[in-house]
């Protein structure tokens, strides 16, 4: 596909949620991979990165996540869903991480020791429903710089949090300490989507 570079003003006003697709669209591997690498330059709290990926492009596999996703016509259309999952220990790969840094000189190594100690200590020892809480904030933050990076490749996408994630767990065989957090479908639009108003600014902004 024609790929094309705007503004980032451009890419928030032209990003929308698009659920109608062109079928037997195949976005390159190349495309696929260049976008997530580098979406993962996104935030995350302690720089845990805890967001894995499953890309699905199989049309069988997508036609039998259908069902799980609430029928939403779009999972099977669209040429693939990204499913963004939440690492639950995403710390134990805090010493990779944090010696990495020290390695390409971002910080010394003092504070890598302490940043590897105090990120162990503190996340190794929070309750379940709290890391719950952090990695669906990061995965929103990774998400959102998908569907914009996407758009500036020249494909269209849609979030999904409506679908059956204890199902989708099953059916996927995740790991206990992976979740199921957003379908994001990804492919190249079939008709425009709809528009969309926003709440007046002055009803949802507070100036202290």
């Amino acid at each position: 596909m024609q790929k094309t570079h705007t503004t980032i003003d451009q890419l928030i006003h032209e990003r929308k949620s698009v659920r109608k697709y062109k079928e037997n669209v195949v976005i390159p591997h190349e495309d696929l991979q260049t976008l997530l690498q580098k979406a993962i330059t996104a935030p995350s709290s302690s720089n845990m990165q805890p967001w894995r990926f499953i890309v699905i492009e199989d049309h069988q596999v997508k036609k039998e996540l259908r069902p799980i996703a609430n029928n939403q016509e779009q999972v099977e259309t669209s040429s693939a869903i990204i499913a963004v999952l939440g690492d639950l220990e995403m710390y134990k790969n805090t010493e990779k991480i944090y010696n990495t840094n020290f390695e390409k000189g971002y910080m010394s190594r003092e504070i890598a020791n302490f940043m590897i100690e105090s990120s162990l200590s503190l996340y190794g020892n929070l309750p379940e429903e709290v890391m719950k809480n952090i990695v669906h904030f990061d995965a929103g933050l990774i998400s959102m710089q998908i569907m914009l990076l996407a758009k500036d490749m020249g494909y269209d996408t849609v979030p999904m949090g409506g679908f059956d994630k204890v199902k989708f767990a099953e059916k996927f065989n995740l790991p206990q300490n992976e979740i199921p957090i957003l379908l994001i479908a990804i492919g190249e639009a079939a008709a425009p989507a709809y528009g969309s108003s926003r709440l007046p600014l002055e009803q949802i902004v507070r100036y202290i």
